[in-house]
């Protein structure tokens, strides 16, 4: 396996289990760390049925690049994927993929937790939750992230 660092942003739903294979055949990484989330049933507002995900296109992507890119800065890594879903998604559907191979546990942990962290805080994505009832409210950015990410400076 060749080093791969790896963002996309896309609708289509993605097999964790393929990607994380992917990672997981270069004889130097001694570990592969993967996170992925889900759409829950709630949120800012209780009785979530689906999410809505906005991106600005061009912009998301350059911004994860470059989450990835500090990443690497700061981790010996050997790969990254970091997958991202837009679009309609409904309770339960994944909608994000972290997965890290590096050489040593520590790294690919401490890497994904990062990844995830800044993701949440830098990314340029738009969420509206959708209740049971129909009703939709777009998602505020949350004080709990700016704190995730802050215990990294």
């Amino acid at each position: 396996m060749v080093e791969s660092f790896q963002v996309r942003v896309q609708h289509q739903a993605f097999d964790a289990g393929a990607e994380i294979a992917a990672l997981s055949g270069n004889p130097a990484c001694g570990a592969v760390v993967s996170f992925s989330g889900l759409v829950r049933d709630y949120g800012d507002s209780q009785q979530v049925v689906a999410l809505e995900l906005q991106h600005y296109p061009g912009m998301t992507e350059k911004a994860l690049q470059a989450i990835v890119a500090q990443a690497r800065q700061r981790w010996a890594l050997q790969a990254v994927t970091l997958i991202h879903r837009i679009g309609y998604l409904a309770l339960g559907e994944p909608i994000v993929l972290v997965v890290v191979a590096s050489s040593h546990r520590s790294d690919a942990f401490a890497a994904a937790e990062y990844l995830m962290d800044y993701l949440k805080q830098d990314a340029p994505f738009w969420k509206k939750e959708i209740s049971a009832d129909g009703s939709a409210r777009w998602v505020d950015a949350k004080h709990s992230d700016a704190l995730a990410a802050g215990r990294w400076v």
